[in-house]
């Protein structure tokens, strides 16, 4: 019997197994849909489906660098636990290497690994390992240098924070300031790298606040603009890498510390395990008096 994709889509979206597993499945048991999913079963691939629907909010990002490029992954677990496991860690690490040499998560997702699919990698670890988990993104950096930090780390570059630094100028100063400047950029998160790569949106909602801010003073108009500038370039100070005070040295900017040792910064990233993700918070208490209540 032919198997054609839409019986390999179907087969996929009632298991979650992926689609060169669903394919084979089908393969296998010439088609009978019914035998594909036991023949999953059996395998350990069908059980992925039942777990896909969990919060996977925790987990490692995992960073690695080559030449001009680097790049951060997250993969998330359902628990911190899975983050301490060799064997997620080793996926991890490999699945980072792999991000070297595509340009998306998508991409990242269909590349090869160990002879499969990075996806169909997860939902085998999935089956062995007893818990969701999703490639959720990477991000990559290009520059002249790039160097990279691990906050938190859980094993060699992975841990919960991954930040690359792309820098021009001397190798050697690049390594060594681009270290205490990825290190800056884990502890204070900016949102952009200068003023000009700012989020318009977040900077006029910025003003917007600010400008009702300073006519609740009642003060004249003109002086009213002069705080709202004043403000405003507080506000850049604050949110942008460039502008920032140094964490190493407050007296300088991070713009001013690169510029001394002959440097600039041209990009970064800062990737955080679970940013963004709603976790679901379990009341253990609550959970206990219904327990009882029910008893």
């Amino acid at each position: 019997m032919a198997i054609t994709a839409a019986m390999v889509k179907e087969l996929r979206e009632s298991t979650g197994a992926g689609m060169m597993d669903a394919k084979k499945a089908l393969q296998e048991t010439s088609g009978d849909m019914e035998a594909a999913v036991d023949w999953l079963r059996t395998k350990g691939l069908a059980k992925a489906a039942k777990k896909s629907g969990r919060i996977a909010a925790e987990g490692l990002v995992a960073v690695a660098v080559d030449g001009g490029k680097g790049v951060a992954v997250e993969v998330n677990s359902e628990t911190d636990f899975v983050g301490k496991n060799a064997e997620f860690q080793g996926m991890v690490g490999d699945i980072a290497q792999t991000a070297l040499s595509v340009d998306s998560t998508e991409a990242l997702a269909a590349a090869p690994l160990n002879g499969k699919p990075v996806s169909e990698v997860l939902t085998d670890a999935i089956a062995r390992i007893g818990e969701n988990m999703t490639l959720r993104r990477m991000v990559a950096v290009r520059g002249d240098h790039v160097v990279s930090y691990v906050h938190n780390a859980a094993a060699p570059g992975m841990g919960k924070i991954g930040v690359l630094v792309a820098l021009k100028g001397d190798a050697d100063k690049a390594q060594e300031l681009g270290k205490q400047i990825a290190m800056h950029i884990a502890a204070t998160s900016p949102a952009s790298l200068s003023e000009a790569d700012l989020d318009p949106a977040l900077v006029e909602r910025e003003k917007s606040v600010l400008t009702e801010q300073a006519r609740e003073s009642g003060k004249p108009e003109a002086v009213i603009e002069k705080m709202i500038q004043g403000r405003m370039s507080k506000f850049f100070e604050e949110v942008t890498l460039l502008g920032q005070k140094f964490v190493i040295n407050p007296d300088v900017t991070v713009a001013q510390a690169a510029a001394e040792a002959g440097l600039e910064v041209t990009g970064y990233a800062r990737v955080a395990v679970g940013e963004g993700i709603e976790k679901k918070e379990e009341d253990f208490a609550a959970e206990v008096a219904k327990t009882l209540q029910g008893a």
